[in-house]
């Protein structure tokens, strides 16, 4: 595979309408980055020494997922204090020295913060289960007493996204809610004293220089009054589809105004980023008003198969319910949670096609750590490394996220292919040798070389980048066509040849293109036209 650069390109006008609107932004996940002590864990030290890679790369900003102090239940989505580093991630200094780094080399940081729930080790959880039912530290979480006769059943039929009952009961006979696991008790958002505490989190944060949030389940900070029941079983194939009683409730919306007026206080452009899985891009949009959120994560888009009806549909969708809002559309295809896109499309030539429809859109990009080398999915783990709750539990997600989060190759010949000295957390497949940065590195056939050359174009060329909407032109079944000022995209999701007389000169393409005039199959193509 060949992809062509033109020698020369427009020159960005340099206006900057606001960095989120258009950043690329560089998904992290910590423990599976780079490890700077041999214990086989990422950690911060290690993922400072590689922030050049990332700034060579050619992202924006850079978002980390949880370092906090946890007892990592949940890969550290457990949180059990949100003002301290997991000794296994490094101390603070450490998080310092990543931010002001990536300053100094022009790149952001975006903390990624986890409000819906914390650790059952969370000194207010530990303090509640001590002082017993009816105490104030109680009321900061959802506890209830249970229902039957003797309270033994939960108080109502709600199901963990885990698996099994999404609630818990405690030794004095209350239960208390956690919509994931038993070791992430829920906050209770009507109270002041929950509020006040994340405010006062942010600006910890904000004081040390990060440049916003990721917000985890944003969608899920208050639930419905009562807490009724939802009346049927199989709950998470509701989620995204469905209203749910603990999910995406309008009063959602008052606590992110709240937080906007805090990020407005600082300098610099801050921004909050939604996790918001919704019944709609309408719903996400209102995340989005101007009094709340910057951006959210365009799930719909995430889950559209390779197929050019169907991402047309919900690139139109995904951009009209952000223009009334003012807001810029996001395009992700894979993250810590989902199977990488390589593999969901089936080949590198899909994933490759993909990722130049992506960095082609208006709007903002999220790029998830390993997919700039093509990796695939890890799908024979054994279960003994397996370390998703979910897939110890019934009924929850399919417990099988832990093959998105293998530990990306750096260099070598043999695991841990420069991860670190001493293994990896979990193993790495031999093929991956060749998938490694120093393996692509300046070949102009790989994957990575492609995404630099992607990421390089889209910074120079006035066209791209924000934006909140595209031109359809005229394309064969199958093929995608669209113009963003004098810049042109072609898009050929079928698996043969397509003839489409060439809008321009080739910017750069996904595969090879021996004649400009025809559109080989699985491939996208830059023009300028």
């Amino acid at each position: 595979m060949t992809q062509h650069l033109a020698d020369a390109l427009p020159t960005s006008t340099g206006t900057q309408p606001g960095w989120w609107r258009e950043a690329v932004i560089y998904q992290v996940y910590p423990r599976s980055f780079a490890d700077s002590n041999g214990d086989g864990m990422g950690d911060l030290e290690g993922i400072r020494s590689r922030l050049p890679y990332l700034k060579e790369l050619g992202v924006d900003a850079v978002w980390l997922s949880p370092f906090y102090a946890s007892p990592q239940a949940d890969a550290g989505y457990d949180v059990a204090d949100y003002r301290a580093i997991d000794p296994m991630f490094g101390t603070l200094h450490d998080a310092d020295a990543v931010i002001r780094e990536a300053h100094e080399l022009g790149l952001r940081i975006i903390v990624d913060l986890v409000p819906n729930h914390c650790s059952d080790q969370h000194e207010w959880f530990k303090q509640a289960l001590r002082e017993g039912p009816g105490t104030p530290l109680r009321e900061r979480f959802h506890f209830r007493p249970g229902r039957g006769a003797d309270g033994s059943e939960p108080p109502n039929d709600w199901e963990s996204i885990f698996g099994g009952p999404a609630w818990t009961r405690v030794a004095d006979g209350e239960w208390y809610l956690h919509l994931f696991a038993p070791e992430q008790p829920d906050f209770n958002w009507e109270h002041p004293a929950v509020q006040d505490e994340f405010r006062s989190i942010l600006r910890f944060w904000l004081d040390l220089g990060a440049d916003g949030f990721r917000i985890d389940v944003a969608h899920g900070l208050v639930k419905a009054p009562g807490l009724p029941d939802l009346g049927r079983d199989e709950q998470l194939k509701l989620l995204g589809n469905q209203v749910l009683p603990f999910f995406d409730q309008d009063g959602v919306h008052e606590i992110y105004r709240s937080w906007r007026l805090v990020l407005d206080e600082y300098a610099g452009d801050r921004i909050g980023v939604a996790e918001a899985w919704t019944p709609s891009a309408d719903r996400t949009a209102m995340y989005l008003r101007p009094d709340e959120l910057h951006q959210a994560f365009n799930f719909h888009y995430l889950n559209t198969g390779w197929d050019a009806e169907a991402l047309r549909a919900t690139i139109d969708e995904s951009l009209d319910s952000m223009r009334p809002v003012g807001a810029p559309t996001t395009w992700v295809l894979s993250n810590h949670d989902v199977v990488r896109h390589r593999t969901r499309f089936g080949t590198l030539e899909k994933a490759r096609a993909a990722a130049l429809l992506m960095l082609a859109l208006p709007g903002s990009a999220y790029v998830y750590q390993g997919e700039e080398l093509g990796l695939p999915e890890v799908v024979d783990l054994p279960d003994e490394v397996r370390q998703d709750p979910s897939f110890f539990k019934a009924n929850g997600q399919d417990g099988l996220r832990d093959g998105c989060r293998v530990p990306i190759p750096w260099s070598g010949d043999q695991a841990p292919y420069g991860f670190g000295t001493g293994g990896s957390w979990l193993p790495q497949p031999a093929e991956w040798a060749g998938l490694s940065v120093e393996a692509q590195t300046g070949d102009p056939e790989s994957t990575l070389e492609l995404y630099r050359s992607a990421l390089r174009v889209r910074r120079a060329h006035p066209a791209l980048g924000a934006g909140d909407g595209v031109e359809w032109l005229p394309a064969p079944a199958g093929v995608l066509a669209f113009r963003r000022g004098d810049f042109v995209c072609t898009v050929n999701t079928t698996e043969a040849p397509v003839r489409l007389p060439a809008p321009g000169t080739v910017l750069l393409a996904s595969g090879d293109l021996a004649d400009p005039d025809v559109l080989p199959a699985d491939t996208t193509v830059w023009w300028q036209g």
